[in-house]
């Protein structure tokens, strides 16, 4: 049983509020008041587990009340009712609980209480010494992030957009974003009042579901932006990076730097995402990957290990399929292992990426070495 207190300046209001809260069930009332102030100074004298509270109300709003109520209880949640959507980034620099907009039902009001009873059940449970590893933001391959409640699960985003602010957001790695940035990037050429809604709306959205799903990412604002700290959260974009910058810098190459590098990149930044603004961050990082593997290549090259040479040009086609200087390499280390099988399907490969993709001719020295790889296939029909 929790135990709730009213504040609202329409009777009929508390009236309809505390029929429904008594409908959902497991709820006491612990007080109503139409009038805030009175409401403030019950509460140094009355333990509750939640207040509901308008935020249109003559003498005192009902967000400046919250903020009273914070100074007197910082972690009590707060559940604002309300007509009006416009305060709903108000509510979410309060740190509200949830943002009820009139008329809701029953069944939304149920919703409300559940995540109480919840918040309040996980703040009685005893800490734990060994306690699940924080949850992991994976940017490569696409974007998601697993959560702890269940190993290998992946946060669940109401929108599409929710998820695309969190990626926004993560990907200016904790520098703050200025609002009108951020609807820029988002809903380009929306009417300006619609997209800040749209964002207000996304953002209250975003930060219930990280914390639902006890990711520990908190979305701050700051002087007209916002920010996402993520509190010691893992990424793969980041030692990813590291590394690459590590290898390329070193003399000597560790094999296991090999390794790890590829199993760490599962795709391209963002991949899949279509998302406009992480395209130039994509390149980037493509590119160092390509400079990175071609090292690597030059290097197995030298050390006479061609198999792993022929990997490495290998992966490099297949972030840049149309790369001649790369496939042609790739044909003669082919050839010179004696894989003619596997030159002619690079050739082939390399002639559609070419012609077909980028709809020009392959460079004179690719078309010889096509050429001639054509002549001796069909020299010997039954090579496998």
């Amino acid at each position: 049983m929790i135990r709730v207190m009213l504040i609202d300046d329409e009777a009929d209001a508390l009236n309809l509020l505390e029929i429904l809260l008594k409908q959902v069930g497991n709820v006491e009332i612990a007080g109503t008041y139409l009038n805030p102030i009175q409401a403030i100074d019950a509460l140094n004298q009355t333990m509750v587990d939640a207040v509901f509270l308008d935020i249109q109300m003559p003498g005192m709003k009902g967000t400046e009340a919250a903020r009273h109520i914070r100074n007197i209880s910082p972690e009590l949640p707060i559940i604002f009712t309300t007509a009006y959507a416009e305060y709903a980034l108000e509510a979410f620099e309060i740190d509200s609980t949830d943002y009820l907009l009139k008329p809701f039902t029953a069944g939304r009001l149920e919703n409300t209480v559940a995540r109480i009873t919840k918040n309040l059940y996980k703040q009685a449970e005893p800490t734990q010494p060994n306690k699940t590893p924080v949850p992991a933001v994976y940017s490569l391959g696409g974007f998601h992030i697993v959560s702890p409640l269940e190993t290998g699960t992946e946060v669940v985003w109401k929108t599409k957009k929710e998820r695309e602010l969190c990626a926004f957001l993560i990907h200016h790695e904790g520098r703050r974003v200025n609002a009108g940035i951020i609807i820029e990037a988002l809903w380009p050429g929306y009417d300006l009042d619609k997209a800040k809604s749209y964002l207000y709306t996304c953002l209250s959205y975003l930060r219930r579901s990280l914390t639902a799903q006890e990711i520990p990412i908190h979305i701050r604002k700051g002087n007209q932006g916002f920010f996402a700290e993520l509190n010691g959260i893992t990424s793969d974009v980041a030692p990813f990076e590291k590394l690459l910058n590590q290898i390329l810098d070193e003399e000597n190459l560790p094999e296991k730097h090999y390794n790890q590098m590829n199993e760490i990149y599962t795709g391209d930044y963002m991949d899949g995402c279509n998302f406009d603004w992480a395209f130039a961050r994509q390149l980037e990082i493509k590119s160092l990957y390509v400079r990175v593997l071609r090292k690597w290549s030059r290097y197995y090259r030298s050390q006479e290990k061609l198999s792993l040479a022929a990997d490495s040009l290998q992966r490099l086609l297949t972030l840049s399929p149309d790369s001649e200087t790369d496939g042609r390499a790739l044909i003669r280390l082919h050839l010179e292992l004696g894989n003619r099988s596997e030159a002619y399907r690079v050739c082939l490969h390399l002639e559609q990426a070419v012609r077909i993709q980028l709809g020009t001719e392959l460079e004179e020295e690719t078309m010889l070495l096509v050429r001639q790889m054509k002549e001796r296939q069909s020299a010997q029909p039954n090579e496998t």
